[in-house]
């Protein structure tokens, strides 16, 4: 899932997805422990995927957002 889509979500959309990704790394384990997973770099881009929405989920309760031209911070910070 794109970064850009997941700021566009709630807080409590993301908690929702973030559960959802758990469950799919959890299966794929599962999958791949028995021998049956086919795909193994799915596990990978689960993981990754899981740490975007928590990436997300961090800024939108620390109120900072992430500009399309670099990092701007919107609450606290020094001004220069």
């Amino acid at each position: 899932m794109d970064t850009k889509n997941l700021r566009d979500l709630t807080i409590e959309e993301l908690q929702e997805k973030h559960r959802q990704y758990k469950e799919e790394l959890f299966n794929l384990r599962f999958q791949n422990a028995v021998g049956q997973l086919k795909n193994t770099s799915r596990i990978s881009v689960v993981r990754k995927t899981i740490a975007r929405i928590l990436t997300v989920v961090r800024e939108k309760q620390q109120g900072t957002s992430i500009s399309a031209g670099g990092m701007s911070v919107s609450s606290g910070g020094r001004g220069r």
